[in-house]
């Protein structure tokens, strides 16, 4: 499988990447404990992909996530919504089991 990006959440990684002053190679997701369920995205603009990355393209844009995150990522699509005042990325995760009331967490 894969990890993917909709055409609206790519066109917004686009935009901010060309406002940056650093590299932009692609847009890294990964996990890492966290919270009341166990573990919480993380999403950083890349400016190197590391030996032993997986990499993904999608809508233009590489998505580069490290093998131990993948496991709990695989299959997921990353949107970007804007809901009343609130705007930000939204995580699809077909592997979720439990997410934590406040939405900071998950488990798989």
């Amino acid at each position: 499988m894969s990890i993917e990006l909709t055409e609206v959440a790519a066109h917004h990684v686009r935009q901010y990447a060309d406002k940056r002053k650093k590299a932009f190679v692609g847009l890294r997701l990964a996990v890492r404990p966290s919270g009341c369920s166990g573990l919480a995205y993380i999403l950083e603009y890349a400016e190197a992909i590391q030996n032993g990355d997986l990499t993904f393209e999608s809508n233009g844009i590489k998505i580069i996530t490290d093998p131990k995150s993948h496991v709990h990522i695989d299959g997921t699509v990353l949107d970007y919504v804007r809901d009343g005042v609130q705007e930000g990325f939204r995580f699809n995760n077909p592997n979720v089991k439990n997410a934590c009331g406040c939405g900071e967490s998950f488990n798989t």
